[in-house]
């Protein structure tokens, strides 16, 4: 992987030392991306040192989209891209929209039209039209290491098949997050 400054650093060395929520994302245009790393964003640093859990976003498009991609999310947590998709490709993510479209993110406010038209104006008003990586590559979600250690590996089937936050960070040991609006009632 690839990080907002140009250099290389193995895949390995993000899970290697201790346990990694790993989220790979379509592309950087990608409004169901966006809006998913906008609630990603939400997540306290402190509830990951907590329980020593790093969270990494995964693109693949060209490193220069990292901080723009960041500055637009509100995300202050590690981001990396795989430009040639190299272990997307390794991890068997796939290429295009599965059959099943019914399955709805909680995290996409957008509905289809307008995320749409949003992501087209991101790449028309960005440099030279760049698409920012393949349009049809789908993410996922992992939770690896310390070491070799798999704890969890969801593949996206289409764009708004992505895992729960709130799941993913239950399932690392992660405490969960609110991610509505809406004032919490807390019962005395």
């Amino acid at each position: 992987v690839v990080d907002a400054d140009g250099r290389s650093i193995p895949f390995r060395a993000l899970y290697g030392g201790q346990k990694a929520i790993v989220v790979f994302v379509r592309h950087f245009l990608c409004y169901t991306c966006k809006e998913y790393v906008e609630d990603l964003a939400k997540v306290p640093k402190l509830f990951l040192q907590e329980a020593n859990v790093r969270l990494v976003v995964i693109g693949q498009s060209s490193y220069h989209h990292i901080k723009p991609f960041c500055s637009l999310t509100g995300y202050t947590h590690e981001m990396y891209v795989d430009p040639q998709r190299e272990i997307y490709k390794a991890l068997g993510m796939k290429r295009g929209e599965g059959n099943n479209v019914s399955v709805r993110s909680p995290h996409v406010k957008s509905n289809t039209l307008l995320g749409s038209i949003r992501s087209m104006w991101r790449a028309m008003t960005g440099p030279a039209f760049d698409f920012q990586g393949d349009p049809a590559q789908q993410g996922g979600a992992l939770i690896l290491g310390p070491g070799n250690e798999v704890h969890f590996l969801h593949l996206d089937k289409n764009r708004l098949d992505h895992v729960p936050i709130n799941t993913v960070l239950q399932l690392a040991g992660v405490r969960t997050v609110n991610f509505t609006n809406k004032p919490q009632i807390i019962d005395i």
